[in-house]
């Protein structure tokens, strides 16, 4: 797999509305909540804003880390076998 884009979280911090853009671009997002995975179909049935902003950001109210763009999908914190499902599935 190729790397299009990486970005250093430290250095470039995406807000609410930030976050909100980058996940209206996608149309999945998977989200990692300790060992529970939260998946979004965003185009068949998209949460309101405010319920997206509380899946996107942590505490300091900016995007989670790590966040991983593949194609259409949005992965939002880490959890291993939503990494591999989404990295198999892009063959």
């Amino acid at each position: 797999m190729t790397i299009g884009e990486q970005g250093d979280a430290k250095k470039e911090r995406f807000d609410r509305e930030g976050a909100l853009r980058l996940a209206r671009q996608a149309s999945e997002l998977y989200v990692a909540k300790g060992k529970n995975v939260v998946h979004v179909d965003l185009k068949a049935s998209p949460p309101s804003d405010d319920e997206l902003a509380a899946l996107l950001l942590g505490p300091s109210g900016t995007l989670r880390a790590p966040t991983l763009r593949v194609g259409t999908t949005l992965l939002v914190g880490f959890e291993a076998g939503a990494y591999e499902k989404v990295l198999r599935a892009r063959g």
